[in-house]
């Protein structure tokens, strides 16, 4: 069992909400171990509310884990980041992505092309989020099956066969 809290920081950047947080850091976990606090796009912050997370990122109570996600590491002040493990993760690779999305259309009951879903796994350049998006808008053109042209057409890419 987790007790997770998950913040969107591109929507919650103000020094206001990060107060808001530092409060409830106080209150312990109701079931689980930890209290995990997922800073998502944690980049968005304003300078203030980075000042304000650095005091609970310096002495977090022991019942908290901080879990800052970012793909822009480079807009993160110094003084977090000094205070951070940083865990750098690689693109998935294309075969890996379509895999998966045979696997979600094998669950979901929906006949797809092989190539079809290469050509997203392609597309997406390790970006699995980005490849489900896409197959995702295929699903969503009712068609009894996910086509390579269809694809194609929907990408804006040239068929090269």
């Amino acid at each position: 069992i987790m007790d997770i809290v998950e913040i969107d920081a591109a929507s919650n950047n103000s020094v206001d909400d990060i107060r808001e947080l530092r409060e409830s850091v106080k209150y312990t976990p109701s079931k689980a171990k930890y209290k995990v606090y997922i800073i998502d796009e944690v980049h968005m912050l304003s300078q203030g509310a980075f000042n304000a997370l650095l005091k609970t990122l310096e002495e977090p109570p022991s019942y908290v884990i901080f879990i800052l996600a970012t793909t822009e590491p480079h807009k993160i002040p110094a003084t977090i980041l000094s205070r951070c493990q940083r865990f750098d993760f690689k693109r998935v690779s294309s075969k890996d992505i379509a895999n998966r999305m045979a696997y979600i259309c094998e669950n979901e009951n929906i006949q797809a092309e092989e190539k079809a879903l290469s050509l997203i796994a392609r597309n997406s350049q390790g970006d699995l989020s980005y490849a489900l998006s896409i197959l995702d808008q295929c699903m969503s053109f009712g068609n009894e099956i996910i086509e390579y042209n269809d694809v194609i057409e929907l990408l804006g890419t040239v068929n090269i066969d």
